[in-house]
C-alpha cells in the first residue's frame, strides 16, 4: 500500500504520485538501438532548450514549487528531472546505469517530471509519501549521506528510500531485480494527464525490460 501523508496532503494538496508495478521483468544492460535513440533525445533537447529557460517549463516549475512548499531550496537541492535535463543542456551525456534506470532517466526527461524506480525485494512493508524530518537519512545513489530535513519523500518500515530529489541504495535496481515499483512524482498534475503518462510509460518500459505490468495507479 502506498499513501500520501496527512503533512503531504495538507502543505501540498495537488502533489500525486503515479505508482507503476512490474513483475518478472529482466534488467540488462541497455542495448544499443536504445543508447543511440537516447543520444538522439538529448541531442534534440539542447537544440529545443536552453539553461535560462528551464525554470519556466511549467513541470519544473511546479516541482520546484512543491520543494519550497515543503522547506527546501530547489536551487540548492534540485528536482531530479531538472538536475538531469540541466546536465544534458551544459552537454554532459548521461553515463547508462541498466536498461531500467536508464529508461527511468529517458521517461524522466521525456516529461519533465521526477521518476523514481525501486526494487520490490528491499521495500519492507507499506510506503508513506512524506516531508523528511531531523532523523530522516540515507546514503545516495550520488555516493552521499542525503539528510532528509524538510524534503519530500518515501518511506517504508526500514525508513526512508526514495524522494523526488534523489533515491537511495537500498532500493536500487540492479541486474538481479525482478520485481520492481516506479514511481512519477508530480505537482500541479491533473489525475488522468498523469495516470495517461503512466500508462505510456509502463507499455514502453515492458517493451525493454519484459516482464508484465502488475498494477498502475494515481495516489493523491
Amino acid at each position: 500500500m502506498i499513501t500520501l501523508s496527512a503533512q503531504i496532503q495538507s502543505i501540498l494538496p495537488r502533489f500525486r504520485l503515479a505508482a507503476i508495478v512490474y513483475q518478472g521483468i529482466t534488467v540488462a544492460p541497455s542495448t544499443g538501438p536504445f543508447r543511440g535513440r537516447f543520444q538522439l533525445f538529448q541531442e534534440h533537447l539542447r537544440m529545443e532548450n536552453d539553461t535560462d529557460t528551464i525554470g519556466q517549463i511549467p513541470a519544473i516549475q511546479a516541482m520546484r514549487e512543491a520543494f519550497r512548499q515543503a522547506g527546501t531550496s530547489p536551487s540548492r537541492y534540485r528536482p531530479s528531472a531538472e538536475a538531469l535535463l540541466r546536465r544534458v543542456l551544459k552537454g554532459e551525456n548521461l553515463y547508462t546505469v541498466n536498461s531500467a534506470v536508464d529508461a527511468n532517466n529517458f521517461f524522466s526527461l521525456k516529461y519533465r517530471l521526477p521518476f523514481g524506480i525501486y526494487d520490490l525485494s528491499a521495500i519492507d512493508g507499506d510506503i508513506v509519501c512524506d516531508i523528511g524530518g531531523e532523523k530522516d537519512s540515507y546514503q545516495g545513489l550520488n555516493g552521499r549521506e542525503i539528510r532528509m530535513d524538510g524534503k519530500i519523500l518515501l518511506r517504508d518500515a526500514q525508513g526512508a528510500f526514495g524522494s523526488p530529489y534523489v533515491d537511495s541504495t537500498r532500493t536500487g535496481v540492479t541486474e538481479k531485480t525482478r520485481d520492481c515499483l516506479q514511481i512519477i512524482f508530480a505537482h500541479e498534475v491533473d489525475d488522468d494527464e498523469l495516470l495517461t503518462i503512466a500508462k505510456q510509460v509502463s507499455r514502453w518500459f515492458v517493451q525493454l525490460n519484459g516482464g508484465d505490468i502488475a498494477d498502475t495507479s494515481v495516489i493523491r
